[in-house]
């Protein structure tokens, strides 16, 4: 099976809407590899591979990490608020007085 391409899928998802671009990769590709590849930076090019993270089926995973077949890499936007943060805001908000009125 040496020399076979790897089929794999890279994503970049906005609030409200997501780029999936597929891609086929020699054997040892990396996650990097991958992304640059695809094309996604052409078509998205606030992508920053310093800034921000990337993984394989919510998987956090590193840019030298190598692709399977059929793998998704998934390129992570830098979240807006810290999300254990945010919960315990709106328990708090649900407990305010005015809350239960």
């Amino acid at each position: 099976m040496s020399g076979d391409l790897l089929r794999v899928s890279v994503a970049f998802a906005y609030p409200d809407r997501q780029v999936l671009l597929s891609t086929d990769l020699a054997e040892g590709a990396t996650l990097r590899d991958a992304i640059e590849q695809s094309g996604i930076r052409d078509k998205i090019p606030e992508i920053d591979l310093e800034q921000m993270r990337v993984g394989v089926f919510g998987k956090l995973k590193a840019l030298d990490d190598a692709v399977r077949s059929g793998d998704r890499v998934e390129i992570y936007r830098p979240l807006k608020a810290d999300p254990k943060e945010a919960r315990r805001a709106r328990a708090q908000a649900d407990k305010s007085p005015k809350a239960q009125e």
